[in-house]
């Protein structure tokens, strides 16, 4: 009795609590949806030339001082734009928040402004009557230290990026906004870009004046050691490097870089600009970066591009891919990526094509012209199937998906890469457009290949470097055109569906194999050593960093189902203190062996032993000829042969 009791005073407590912390009803607001402040980008003249001045000169701290006059014709409120979505980043990559300083005025009295509450890279401004241009005024403070962004000014050169130091009025399509702009560079610094200068007034470099779309993709290298090489009657290669000693390239060097521009207008049959300039610095202190323009490149590599060329392919087929974007990405484009000015949001859903036939190209070219050898290509193809075999994570994300990962990941690292994807649209795509290339020359008998399909889609009348975009449909219709298949199903099963496998039939159509050998190929060992890692990724299924550090695990891998992951330090293997040396030695003695490695790491403050269960040695990707195929070129071999002299 006394028990019920307990529980129905404890059942009435709960039931009295629980009426009284309840209300009758909940506040419910209703939602208010912002409103539309900024007005949509139309296709119409604007009324006047903006006028944009930089002072570069303080480049040991990294600061920009930016000086724009913006004409107006009304009173009233306008809107100035920050660029936030950037060709070629696929992505919303504008650094907003190292614009410092901003302020308006209009006859020398200053104006305010304020931030839209939805859209932070617009500025709302009222102007006075009478008023017919505005002068902004900003800096753009760059990064001083890599954890802030890349680094674009350094002490002996500085990568000038036109979307960093302006505003643009919105309303316009960017094609339709002249702008005239003048910088002042460091004393004795040379400067180059595909915008052609025409005066200097008082230390200024004046350039002429082009509409702000073409200012945008115009970037510049500037710096105290410069050297510009003639390629061809169109095209210059213009290096920055942190020491004149790396400026030192071989005339055989320089030769292979005009033979690829050579290739690549033998391969589009077209030349869709008036003159190109590959951009390339060669630094150890500002960032990296490899960005597409339509008259010039805009690459940060190590410094020794030119003088360890003997040692490995490094970074050579680099600028193979950015000169094959003028083709496809800049004068072809997905219709979804092209935007009328720099606020509207683009759709990479057709980066398979924009990036994955670019990386096949690139490879081709890199080839074709003898920047990189025929085996070091093969070499870097097998080292490609091999990592996009490790993608398991195509069991559930189809490849079209990757496509958005510049929006969803900003290539931040991953746990589990392997498993989450990334931007794998760039390296499948590349095995998907070599099959395509292998089917079309199987159902031609070899009279045809992909680069039917690139002369005919991708070239252009010369000179024209405007855009002409596409959708998939075109793409379709275009390989039909070519050659008949069911190209609709083939791009339908390797991008748009899941799978189990990476797409490599068109290794066996092309006559090779993938296999897998004990010693790494000499392009494997120069990524390594630009990466400074160890890859042992197709074997244990480890990538290792500095100092003991893991820096990636495979999904599944032998190390995975250990329990190892990223960030782990290992500090001993069987026993011994951990060295790279030590791991791979102790791969290599347990080949054949029934027994596990004894890996010892540490997380934190604790230590912990992961057994890891593998025995089959050292494993390192390889392409070998079918047998058969050895008398006469296959088509992969056709496919790598030269073109031009």
């Amino acid at each position: 009795m006394k028990l019920v009791s307990l529980l129905g005073c404890a059942a009435a407590f709960c039931l009295s609590v629980s009426v009284t912390a309840m209300p009758a009803t909940l506040s419910k607001p209703q939602y208010s949806p912002p409103e539309q402040t900024i007005p949509a980008a139309q296709d119409i003249p604007y009324p006047g030339t903006m006028k944009l001045s930089v002072d570069a000169r303080e480049h040991e701290q990294g600061i920009f001082r930016v000086t724009q006059i913006i004409p107006v014709t009304q009173v009233g409120r306008i809107t100035l734009l920050y660029p936030e979505w950037l060709p070629g980043n696929h992505a919303p990559r504008g650094e907003i928040e190292k614009v410092a300083g901003l302020e308006f005025s209009v006859d020398g009295k200053r104006i305010d402004w304020v931030r839209d509450n939805v859209d932070v890279y617009a500025f709302h401004l009222n102007v006075p009557a009478g008023a017919t241009e505005i002068k902004a005024k900003f800096d753009f403070v760059s990064a001083t230290v890599n954890n802030q962004g890349r680094i674009v000014m350094a002490s002996s050169m500085l990568n000038l990026r036109w979307h960093q130091v302006s505003l643009y009025p919105a309303g316009y399509y960017v094609r339709q906004i002249p702008v005239e702009a003048q910088v002042r560079y460091p004393d004795g610094w040379q400067a180059a870009s595909s915008l052609r200068p025409i005066d200097n007034i008082d230390g200024a470099v004046v350039y002429d004046k082009v509409d702000y779309d073409t200012l945008v993709d115009s970037p510049v290298f500037a710096g105290a050691h410069f050297r510009a090489y003639k390629l061809t009657n169109r095209a210059h290669l213009n290096i920055v490097a942190d020491d004149p000693k790396y400026l030192e390239a071989k005339n055989d060097q320089i030769a292979l870089h005009g033979k690829l521009v050579r290739e690549a207008e033998a391969l589009f049959g077209s030349r869709p600009y008036d003159r190109y300039d590959f951009l390339l610095a060669l630094t150890d202190e500002m960032g990296g970066i490899g960005i597409e323009h339509h008259r010039s490149s805009e690459n940060a590599v190590g410094r020794p591009y030119f003088t360890d060329w003997d040692k490995g392919p490094g970074r050579r087929n680099l600028l193979p891919h950015e000169i094959t974007h003028v083709w496809n990405g800049k004068y072809r484009r997905p219709q979804g990526m092209w935007t009328p000015d720099f606020r509207q949001p683009m759709r990479d859903n057709l980066l398979w094509v924009y990036e994955g036939q670019t990386q096949f190209w690139g490879y081709v070219l890199g080839a074709r012209s003898g920047l990189y050898s025929k085996q070091d290509t093969l070499d870097a193809i097998a080292s490609i199937a091999a990592a996009m075999d490790q993608r398991v994570g195509r069991q559930w994300r189809p490849l079209v998906d990757t496509t958005h990962d510049p929006i969803i990941a900003a290539r931040r690292p991953k746990p589990w890469a392997s498993w989450q994807r990334q931007e794998d649209y760039y390296n499948e795509g590349l095995l998907i457009w070599l099959e395509a290339d292998q089917i079309i020359r199987r159902e031609s008998g070899g009279t045809k290949s992909l680069e039917n399909f690139a002369r005919k889609f991708f070239g252009g009348k010369n000179g024209d470097y405007g855009v002409v975009t596409y959708e998939e449909q075109d793409v379709i219709d275009a390989l039909n055109e070519v050659q008949a298949y069911d190209w609709a199903g083939f791009i339908e099963q390797r991008v748009h569906q899941v799978t189990s496998e990476a797409p490599k039939e068109g290794l066996a159509l092309g006559g090779y194999r993938l296999i897998y050998v004990d010693r790494p190929s000499p392009y494997i060992l120069a990524n390594d050593r630009r990466r400074k890692q160890l890859d042992l990724s197709h074997g244990i299924g480890l990538i290792m960093g500095g100092k003991g550090t893991i820096k990636s695990v495979v999904w599944n891998s032998p190390a995975f189902k250990a329990g190892l992951r990223s960030g782990l330090t290992i500090s001993a293997v069987n026993g011994q203190a951990y060295s790279d040396e030590q791991l791979k030695q102790a791969i290599i003695d347990n080949e054949g062996q029934d027994r596990s490695i004894d890996i010892f790491a540490k997380n934190g403050g604790a230590y912990h032993n992961f057994l890891v269960d593998f025995n089959r040695g050292m494993l390192y990707p390889q392409l070998e000829k079918i047998a058969g195929e050895g008398v006469e070129e296959s088509g992969i071999d056709r496919l790598l042969t030269p073109k031009t002299q």
